[in-house]
Protein backbone atom coordinates (compact mmCIF):
# COMPACT_ATOMS: atom_id res chain seq x y z
CA UNK A 1 0.00 0.00 0.00
CA UNK A 2 1.22 3.46 -0.80
CA UNK A 3 2.11 6.03 1.33
CA UNK A 4 -0.90 8.32 0.46
CA UNK A 5 -3.23 5.43 1.32
CA UNK A 6 -1.78 4.63 4.30
CA UNK A 7 -2.59 8.14 5.25
CA UNK A 8 -6.25 8.47 3.78
CA UNK A 9 -6.42 4.85 6.41
CA UNK A 10 -4.52 6.57 9.55
CA UNK A 11 -6.75 9.80 9.07
CA UNK A 12 -10.41 7.88 9.02
CA UNK A 13 -9.19 5.45 11.80
CA UNK A 14 -8.09 8.67 13.95
CA UNK A 15 -11.21 10.57 12.79
CA UNK A 16 -13.25 7.17 14.17
CA UNK A 17 -11.74 7.07 16.95
CA UNK A 18 -11.85 10.69 18.21
CA UNK A 19 -15.76 10.21 17.44
CA UNK A 20 -15.68 7.42 19.72
CA UNK A 21 -13.93 9.49 22.17
CA UNK A 22 -16.41 12.25 21.98
CA UNK A 23 -19.66 10.04 22.75
CA UNK A 24 -17.22 8.26 25.42
CA UNK A 25 -17.06 11.90 26.71
CA UNK A 26 -20.82 12.25 27.25
CA UNK A 27 -20.75 9.29 28.65
CA UNK A 28 -18.62 10.41 31.36
CA UNK A 29 -20.86 13.38 31.90
CA UNK A 30 -24.02 11.42 31.81
CA UNK A 31 -22.84 9.12 34.67
CA UNK A 32 -21.20 11.62 36.43
CA UNK A 33 -17.98 10.20 36.31
CA UNK A 34 -16.05 13.60 35.40
CA UNK A 35 -14.89 13.69 38.89
CA UNK A 36 -13.90 9.74 38.73
CA UNK A 37 -10.42 10.00 40.04
CA UNK A 38 -11.22 13.24 41.93
CA UNK A 39 -9.14 16.53 41.45
CA UNK A 40 -6.06 14.18 40.11
CA UNK A 41 -4.47 14.30 36.42
CA UNK A 42 -2.66 12.25 34.73
CA UNK A 43 -2.70 9.51 38.00
CA UNK A 44 -6.24 8.44 39.12
CA UNK A 45 -6.81 9.59 42.81
CA UNK A 46 -2.63 9.26 43.00
CA UNK A 47 -2.35 6.08 41.39
CA UNK A 48 -2.14 4.82 37.55
CA UNK A 49 -4.40 2.03 37.96
CA UNK A 50 -8.00 2.84 39.32
CA UNK A 51 -9.23 0.65 42.38
CA UNK A 52 -11.25 -2.19 40.61
CA UNK A 53 -14.69 -1.42 42.71
CA UNK A 54 -14.58 2.20 42.01
CA UNK A 55 -16.91 2.38 38.91
CA UNK A 56 -16.73 5.97 37.81
CA UNK A 57 -12.82 5.95 38.34
CA UNK A 58 -12.90 3.34 35.79
CA UNK A 59 -14.63 5.35 33.22
CA UNK A 60 -12.63 8.37 33.83
CA UNK A 61 -9.77 6.72 33.38
CA UNK A 62 -10.83 4.87 30.49
CA UNK A 63 -11.31 7.70 28.80
CA UNK A 64 -8.35 9.38 29.44
CA UNK A 65 -6.61 6.19 27.99
CA UNK A 66 -8.58 6.53 24.65
CA UNK A 67 -7.64 9.82 24.32
CA UNK A 68 -4.11 8.43 24.59
CA UNK A 69 -4.74 6.35 21.95
CA UNK A 70 -5.61 9.08 19.62
CA UNK A 71 -2.86 10.59 20.57
CA UNK A 72 -0.39 7.82 19.69
CA UNK A 73 -2.64 7.88 16.51
CA UNK A 74 -2.28 11.20 15.38
CA UNK A 75 1.37 11.23 15.81
CA UNK A 76 1.45 8.20 13.57
CA UNK A 77 -0.88 10.17 10.96
CA UNK A 78 1.08 13.33 11.47
CA UNK A 79 4.35 11.28 10.54
CA UNK A 80 2.83 9.71 7.04
CA UNK A 81 1.36 12.87 6.16
CA UNK A 82 4.88 14.58 6.32
CA UNK A 83 6.54 11.60 4.28
CA UNK A 84 4.01 11.40 1.80
CA UNK A 85 2.98 14.54 1.18
CA UNK A 86 5.91 17.22 2.38
CA UNK A 87 6.88 18.47 -1.49
CA UNK A 88 2.92 17.53 -2.44
CA UNK A 89 -0.47 18.31 -1.67
CA UNK A 90 0.29 20.83 1.32
CA UNK A 91 -3.27 21.05 2.65
CA UNK A 92 -3.09 17.79 4.05
CA UNK A 93 -0.25 18.74 6.35
CA UNK A 94 -1.31 21.94 7.51
CA UNK A 95 -5.07 19.95 8.11
CA UNK A 96 -2.91 16.96 9.93
CA UNK A 97 -0.52 20.17 11.59
CA UNK A 98 -3.54 21.66 13.19
CA UNK A 99 -4.98 18.13 14.34
CA UNK A 100 -2.54 17.93 16.25
CA UNK A 101 -1.99 20.74 17.48
CA UNK A 102 -6.28 20.74 18.69
CA UNK A 103 -5.07 17.52 20.39
CA UNK A 104 -2.59 19.05 22.61
CA UNK A 105 -5.41 21.85 23.29
CA UNK A 106 -8.12 19.58 23.82
CA UNK A 107 -5.69 17.17 26.36
CA UNK A 108 -4.73 20.17 28.15
CA UNK A 109 -8.61 21.59 28.48
CA UNK A 110 -9.31 18.11 30.07
CA UNK A 111 -6.80 18.35 32.57
CA UNK A 112 -8.27 22.23 33.48
CA UNK A 113 -11.56 20.76 33.73
CA UNK A 114 -11.02 18.01 35.89
CA UNK A 115 -8.69 20.26 38.34
CA UNK A 116 -11.09 23.05 38.40
CA UNK A 117 -14.09 20.53 39.17
CA UNK A 118 -15.44 20.76 35.76
CA UNK A 119 -16.61 24.64 35.60
CA UNK A 120 -19.17 24.97 32.71
CA UNK A 121 -17.00 27.18 30.43
CA UNK A 122 -14.22 25.05 30.33
CA UNK A 123 -16.14 21.50 29.57
CA UNK A 124 -18.04 23.55 26.92
CA UNK A 125 -14.32 24.24 25.41
CA UNK A 126 -13.22 20.63 25.50
CA UNK A 127 -16.17 19.59 23.98
CA UNK A 128 -15.84 22.12 21.06
CA UNK A 129 -12.17 21.47 20.75
CA UNK A 130 -12.76 17.92 20.12
CA UNK A 131 -15.01 18.92 17.38
CA UNK A 132 -12.89 20.73 15.71
CA UNK A 133 -9.99 17.85 16.01
CA UNK A 134 -12.95 15.88 14.34
CA UNK A 135 -13.03 18.21 11.65
CA UNK A 136 -9.49 18.70 10.75
CA UNK A 137 -8.94 14.60 10.95
CA UNK A 138 -11.90 14.54 8.35
CA UNK A 139 -10.63 17.27 6.13
CA UNK A 140 -7.30 15.86 5.96
CA UNK A 141 -8.21 12.68 4.97
CA UNK A 142 -10.96 14.55 2.92
CA UNK A 143 -7.85 16.26 0.86
CA UNK A 144 -5.95 13.04 0.62
CA UNK A 145 -8.54 11.38 -1.26
CA UNK A 146 -11.21 13.04 -3.28
CA UNK A 147 -10.59 14.26 -6.55
CA UNK A 148 -13.83 16.34 -7.91
CA UNK A 149 -15.29 15.01 -11.26
CA UNK A 150 -15.60 18.48 -11.99
CA UNK A 151 -15.04 22.36 -10.92
CA UNK A 152 -17.81 24.88 -10.73
CA UNK A 153 -18.09 28.04 -9.11
CA UNK A 154 -19.20 28.58 -5.89
CA UNK A 155 -22.82 29.42 -5.37
CA UNK A 156 -25.81 29.69 -2.42
CA UNK A 157 -25.26 26.01 -1.61
CA UNK A 158 -22.16 25.89 -1.07
CA UNK A 159 -22.60 29.39 1.32
CA UNK A 160 -25.48 27.30 3.00
CA UNK A 161 -23.28 25.03 3.45
CA UNK A 162 -20.49 26.76 5.45
CA UNK A 163 -23.29 28.71 7.18
CA UNK A 164 -24.98 25.23 8.45
CA UNK A 165 -21.91 24.05 9.53
CA UNK A 166 -21.05 26.62 11.55
CA UNK A 167 -24.77 26.57 13.31
CA UNK A 168 -24.19 22.74 14.17
CA UNK A 169 -21.21 23.77 16.00
CA UNK A 170 -22.62 26.84 17.82
CA UNK A 171 -25.51 24.21 19.04
CA UNK A 172 -22.68 21.93 20.19
CA UNK A 173 -21.54 24.36 22.31
CA UNK A 174 -24.84 25.23 23.94
CA UNK A 175 -26.07 22.03 24.21
CA UNK A 176 -22.14 21.73 26.39
CA UNK A 177 -23.40 24.06 28.64
CA UNK A 178 -26.61 23.37 28.91
CA UNK A 179 -25.21 20.17 30.00
CA UNK A 180 -22.85 21.67 32.34
CA UNK A 181 -24.52 24.33 33.82
CA UNK A 182 -26.96 22.07 35.08
CA UNK A 183 -29.86 23.15 32.89
CA UNK A 184 -30.53 20.13 31.18
CA UNK A 185 -33.87 19.64 33.06
CA UNK A 186 -34.78 23.34 33.49
CA UNK A 187 -37.37 22.64 30.83
CA UNK A 188 -39.32 18.76 31.79
CA UNK A 189 -41.66 19.23 28.75
CA UNK A 190 -40.75 18.99 25.10
CA UNK A 191 -41.30 21.17 22.99
CA UNK A 192 -42.27 23.64 24.80
CA UNK A 193 -40.80 24.79 27.99
CA UNK A 194 -43.01 24.02 30.90
CA UNK A 195 -45.52 25.14 28.39
CA UNK A 196 -43.90 28.56 27.67
CA UNK A 197 -41.89 29.41 24.24
CA UNK A 198 -39.71 31.93 25.73
CA UNK A 199 -39.77 31.25 29.63
CA UNK A 200 -38.17 34.11 30.90
CA UNK A 201 -40.11 34.40 34.07
CA UNK A 202 -38.78 30.77 34.74
CA UNK A 203 -34.88 31.59 35.31
CA UNK A 204 -31.85 31.54 33.61
CA UNK A 205 -31.54 27.64 33.35
CA UNK A 206 -34.67 28.12 31.84
CA UNK A 207 -33.96 30.38 29.28
CA UNK A 208 -30.39 28.89 28.04
CA UNK A 209 -32.46 25.36 27.86
CA UNK A 210 -34.89 26.93 25.34
CA UNK A 211 -32.05 29.39 23.50
CA UNK A 212 -30.50 25.95 22.59
CA UNK A 213 -33.86 24.11 21.55
CA UNK A 214 -34.51 27.61 19.10
CA UNK A 215 -30.87 26.89 17.80
CA UNK A 216 -31.60 23.26 16.78
CA UNK A 217 -34.94 24.25 15.34
CA UNK A 218 -33.14 27.35 13.26
CA UNK A 219 -30.80 24.68 12.31
CA UNK A 220 -33.03 22.50 10.96
CA UNK A 221 -34.70 24.81 8.87
CA UNK A 222 -30.81 25.77 7.02
CA UNK A 223 -30.79 21.76 6.96
CA UNK A 224 -33.86 21.21 5.02
CA UNK A 225 -33.04 24.20 2.49
CA UNK A 226 -29.58 22.75 2.45
CA UNK A 227 -31.27 18.83 1.04
CA UNK A 228 -33.49 20.96 -1.00
CA UNK A 229 -30.55 22.74 -2.95
CA UNK A 230 -28.42 19.54 -2.88
CA UNK A 231 -30.95 18.34 -5.21
CA UNK A 232 -31.88 21.46 -7.06
CA UNK A 233 -28.51 22.82 -7.81
CA UNK A 234 -25.59 19.73 -7.57
CA UNK A 235 -25.90 16.35 -10.16
CA UNK A 236 -22.81 14.96 -8.39
CA UNK A 237 -24.64 11.98 -6.35
CA UNK A 238 -22.29 12.20 -3.40
CA UNK A 239 -22.73 15.23 -2.71
CA UNK A 240 -26.81 14.59 -2.72
CA UNK A 241 -26.13 11.64 -0.15
CA UNK A 242 -23.91 13.98 2.30
CA UNK A 243 -26.59 16.29 2.51
CA UNK A 244 -29.33 13.50 2.68
CA UNK A 245 -26.87 11.99 5.36
CA UNK A 246 -26.76 15.49 7.40
CA UNK A 247 -30.76 15.91 7.30
CA UNK A 248 -30.74 12.45 8.89
CA UNK A 249 -28.26 13.03 11.76
CA UNK A 250 -30.21 16.22 12.24
CA UNK A 251 -33.25 14.80 12.90
CA UNK A 252 -32.08 11.76 14.65
CA UNK A 253 -30.31 13.86 17.48
CA UNK A 254 -33.10 16.18 17.69
CA UNK A 255 -35.54 13.24 18.19
CA UNK A 256 -33.14 11.90 20.80
CA UNK A 257 -32.67 15.02 22.61
CA UNK A 258 -36.50 15.45 23.01
CA UNK A 259 -36.82 11.85 24.21
CA UNK A 260 -33.49 13.05 26.43
CA UNK A 261 -35.65 15.22 28.56
CA UNK A 262 -38.87 13.05 28.35
CA UNK A 263 -36.64 10.35 30.32
CA UNK A 264 -35.42 12.69 32.36
CA UNK A 265 -31.97 12.63 31.40
CA UNK A 266 -31.71 8.90 31.19
CA UNK A 267 -27.76 8.25 30.34
CA UNK A 268 -28.47 5.90 27.47
CA UNK A 269 -30.40 8.64 25.58
CA UNK A 270 -27.62 11.74 26.82
CA UNK A 271 -24.85 9.59 25.04
CA UNK A 272 -27.13 8.72 21.69
CA UNK A 273 -27.74 12.78 21.54
CA UNK A 274 -24.23 13.95 21.57
CA UNK A 275 -23.07 11.18 18.91
CA UNK A 276 -25.94 11.87 16.58
CA UNK A 277 -24.97 15.58 17.10
CA UNK A 278 -21.01 14.84 16.54
CA UNK A 279 -21.92 12.67 13.09
CA UNK A 280 -24.46 15.92 11.85
CA UNK A 281 -21.35 17.64 12.14
CA UNK A 282 -18.97 15.54 10.47
CA UNK A 283 -21.73 15.05 7.53
CA UNK A 284 -21.89 19.02 7.60
CA UNK A 285 -17.91 19.38 7.57
CA UNK A 286 -17.53 16.87 5.06
CA UNK A 287 -19.93 18.80 2.95
CA UNK A 288 -18.05 22.18 3.31
CA UNK A 289 -14.69 20.49 2.27
CA UNK A 290 -15.81 18.81 -0.62
CA UNK A 291 -17.50 22.22 -2.14
CA UNK A 292 -14.34 23.59 -1.10
CA UNK A 293 -12.16 21.31 -3.53
CA UNK A 294 -14.85 20.95 -5.75
CA UNK A 295 -15.04 25.03 -6.54
CA UNK A 296 -11.27 25.53 -6.42
CA UNK A 297 -11.20 27.18 -2.39
CA UNK A 298 -9.03 24.30 -2.12
CA UNK A 299 -6.37 23.49 -4.51
CA UNK A 300 -5.37 19.46 -3.74
CA UNK A 301 -3.73 18.63 -7.01
CA UNK A 302 -0.14 18.04 -6.89
CA UNK A 303 2.28 20.58 -8.07
CA UNK A 304 3.77 19.64 -11.69
CA UNK A 305 7.38 20.82 -11.70
CA UNK A 306 8.12 21.97 -15.60
CA UNK A 307 11.64 23.13 -16.28
CA UNK A 308 11.87 26.74 -17.57
CA UNK A 309 12.58 27.12 -21.10
CA UNK A 310 16.53 27.57 -22.63
CA UNK A 311 17.19 30.98 -23.87
CA UNK A 312 17.27 30.90 -27.92
CA UNK A 313 21.03 30.99 -28.83
CA UNK A 314 21.10 33.56 -31.35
Amino acid sequence: MSRTRWFTLLALITASLTLGLIVFGAVVRVTDSGLGCKNTWPLCNGTIIPPLDNVTAWIEWLHRLFALLIGAFGMVTLGVAIAAYRRRNRPVITATAIAAVLFFVQSTLGAIVVVMDLPPTFVTLHLGTAMLLLAALLTAALFSMHKPARIYKPDRFTALAYITAALSLVIILTGALVRGSGATLACTTWPLCNGSVLPVEQGQWALIHMFHRLAVGALGITVVILVWLAFASRSERGVRQLAVLAGATYFAQAGVGAMFVLSSAAPAWGALHVLFAALTWAALVTVCVVEAINTRQVQTQEATWQPQSSPALN
